[in-house]
Order: C-alpha cells, then structure tokens, then sequence
C-alpha cells in the first residue's frame, strides 16, 4: 500500500501487514509519498527468520525497518551515504519501535565492517552513469554469504541485467509497475565471468551460469 503524507508531515502505510509510519525531510528522496519502486521490490521480496539483511542506500528507512519488523532488528543493517537520511533513519526506527537496528553513514561498502549477508537490497540512484551501480553489486558480491540474494529494483534492463549476469551468472527479473525488480544469487566464490574463463580454459561447464527471468 502506498503511504500518504498527513499534516503532520508524517507518511503512513501498511506494508506486507506491518503498520508503519515515518517522518520525512524535502531534501531526501520522495519525501511526500512512499516510492513506487520501493514498493515494487518489497512485493517481491520474501525473507525467513534465519535472515542477514542489508538495506544499502535506506534513505529515511522504508525497507530496513519494515524487515526489523517482520524478522527482528537485530538482522537488519541499513546504510546511506547521506547523513541526513542516516538521522531520518533513526528517527524512524525509533517512531515504529526498532530502534535497535543497526544505522550506518557509509558510502557504498566503505564503513560497513560486516559480510555474510543472506540478503542485499538496493534501489539504485537512477542516473545515466552506470559507475555506482556497478560499484554496488561489484563489491556487493563478496559481502554475501554463498546462497545469499542481492535484489534490485531499476527501470532500466538491459545494462543491469548484463552486469548481474557477468557477475552472478544468473539473473530472475520481474515486472512490477513499469519496475524490474531483478535478483542475483551468489552460487560460486568467484564472479561468474572468471569462472566462465576458468571453465572455458579447461573445457567444463561454468556452475549456474544461466538467466532466469520471469514475469508474474
């Protein structure tokens, strides 16, 4: 459900059942509503109880605070460059009563000293210079534990969807609202491209190698 700003300059919404609320400032991103694409992705998104999480790029918390809540804040980290967005994110953690979830100012991976994630979920700044995003799930790929997920949500294909095939080897898409929501599994220890070299040079079949793509 789409949240709505009140008078109160506060957005209210239901997520996966979870009520929320959260204060917001006009220089962060989509301050007056929930964003569509956020929405997208969290509909995509099913997470167990055993769960490592890092919502990377939280902005004033939305995806990091819904999943304290289904799975407990203790497996949530969240990170933003933008120490406004870092302060809005506490604020908020506070407000739905997660306050213990782990917030860090960092830019990309650079402040964050943990690995392991079962699960990294971003929702990319939308510019036409590919090099943060690449950046992200370049670097993203060892900060998941084998088996772990990165998830993305983006209105542009065909870059991402190479990119997280060269470096995955597998990518399952889904349309959602004019979004992709596209997420990658980390099979192997190395990015899929090496292993493809690595393969081709001595004649087997690289290791989850394939595309899966689907459209509910």
């Amino acid at each position: 459900m789409q949240g709505r700003t009140e008078q109160t300059g506060v957005i209210s919404a239901t997520i996966k059942g979870v009520r929320l609320a959260f204060r917001t400032h006009p220089a962060l991103f989509s301050p007056r509503y929930i964003d569509p694409g956020t929405l997208a992705m969290l509909s995509c998104v099913e997470l167990g109880a055993d769960e490592k999480v890092l919502d990377l790029g939280c902005g004033y918390g939305i995806v990091g605070i819904l999943i304290a809540k289904l799975i407990g804040p203790d497996k949530v980290t969240m990170a933003d460059l933008d120490p406004l967005a870092v302060e809005y994110a506490r604020i908020n953690a506070k407000l739905n009563n997660v306050e213990s979830v782990r917030i860090i100012q960092s830019d990309g991976y650079d402040s964050i000293d943990d690995s392991g994630f079962t699960a990294i979920l971003v929702n990319p700044p939308y510019h036409t210079d590919f090099s943060v995003p690449k950046r992200l799930i370049e670097k993203g790929f060892n900060r998941l534990a084998m088996g772990g997920r990165m998830t993305l949500v983006v209105k542009r294909r065909k870059w991402y969807e190479n990119k997280l095939r060269a470096v995955f080897g597998g990518v399952r898409i889904q349309e959602v609202d004019g979004y992709y929501v596209m997420t990658s599994e980390r099979r192997s220890e190395h990015w899929a491209t090496a292993t493809r070299r690595s393969a081709s040079r001595s004649g087997r079949s690289a290791p989850g190698s394939e595309a899966r793509q689907v459209k509910p």
